[in-house]
């Protein structure tokens, strides 16, 4: 009986040759070889099949509706006739002109801009203040987000935000993005939490935040109805129509937009009401 063994770093595997072994060698070929062509055949095709079926059922059933929308089929909702997108440094260099002249969904102008403007208590969007003032001199009704930050606290965040962002008379109320919990906080702790952040932003700009995320996120940790009295803007992509039953003013439904002007994807969203409605819902000064 003959072992090889290889050595420690390229793995260690034992190989044995001897009668024993050759005769379970010999008998295994033998049943290959009285196995009919057919057989094979069918054997090939059936793992074929079951590969087709693992990728469908774990990659492209899941995200049919994301498929279509990079391949430039998106559904475009109906009945809506606000249009708006959101962006951060993500979109690059826009070419604010081109966007104002040609883009259009559905026959209809982008009417509406929101940009990522902080995140945390010490992150700013490279482009926020670019994108913020060429919104506004190119005719749009503009709005700036916050992105929520696991790493902070609550009053440090809105602070931070505070002293970035300056809203003026015309503009959306200021965007809280909340899409992650903090693993160190309980559920009520998170809620009361986010609530801090809105409570102390509202007092300084006199306005009700609007508050972003995914309706299953909004579902399970926000919401209470102390969050109902806050403007909803929801993210529910590559559906018909929006899931969540509560009342809501924005919904962004796809992140695989295309416009002239913006190079790549963007954010497309729509206002739930009317041009005169969004225009009531944005900052006057007291």
């Amino acid at each position: 009986m003959k072992r090889v063994v290889h050595r420690k770093g390229v793995g260690v595997s034992h190989i044995y040759h001897g009668p024993k072994g050759k005769r379970r060698l010999n008998i295994f070929v033998r049943f290959l070889q009285r196995v009919p062509g057919k057989a094979w055949w069918i054997g090939g095709l059936l793992v074929a099949a079951g590969y087709i079926w693992f990728f469908y059922y774990f990659f492209v059933g899941p995200y049919g509706f994301r498929w279509r929308a990079l391949y430039g089929d998106i559904s475009y909702p109906e009945g809506y006739e606000i249009h708006g997108i959101d962006i951060s440094h993500h979109q690059g260099t826009i070419l604010w002109d081109t966007l104002a002249e040609h883009a259009r969904i559905k026959e209809c102008p982008i009417r509406f801009v929101v940009m990522k403007a902080t995140e945390g208590s010490s992150l700013i969007d490279e482009n926020f203040y670019s994108n913020f003032r060429q919104a506004r001199e190119n005719g749009f009704i503009r709005g700036a987000y916050h992105f929520w930050s696991v790493k902070s606290g609550a009053t440090d965040q809105a602070r931070y935000f505070i002293r970035k962002v300056r809203l003026e008379e015309g503009d959306l109320p200021p965007v809280l993005d909340v899409e992650h919990k903090n693993s160190d906080l309980t559920d009520v702790q998170f809620r009361d939490s986010v609530l801090r952040w809105l409570d102390i932003v509202e007092k300084h700009y006199h306005v009700k935040p609007i508050i972003y995320t995914y309706y299953k996120f909004k579902t399970q940790y926000l919401g209470d109805a102390v969050f109902n009295k806050y403007p909803y803007w929801i993210a529910h992509y590559y559906v018909d129509k929006v899931e969540y039953q509560g009342s809501w003013k924005f919904w962004q439904y796809t992140d695989a937009g295309r416009l002239p002007g913006i190079k790549g994807l963007v954010d497309l969203d729509i206002y739930n009401g009317s041009l005169s409605d969004l225009q009531e819902l944005c900052i006057v000064d007291d």
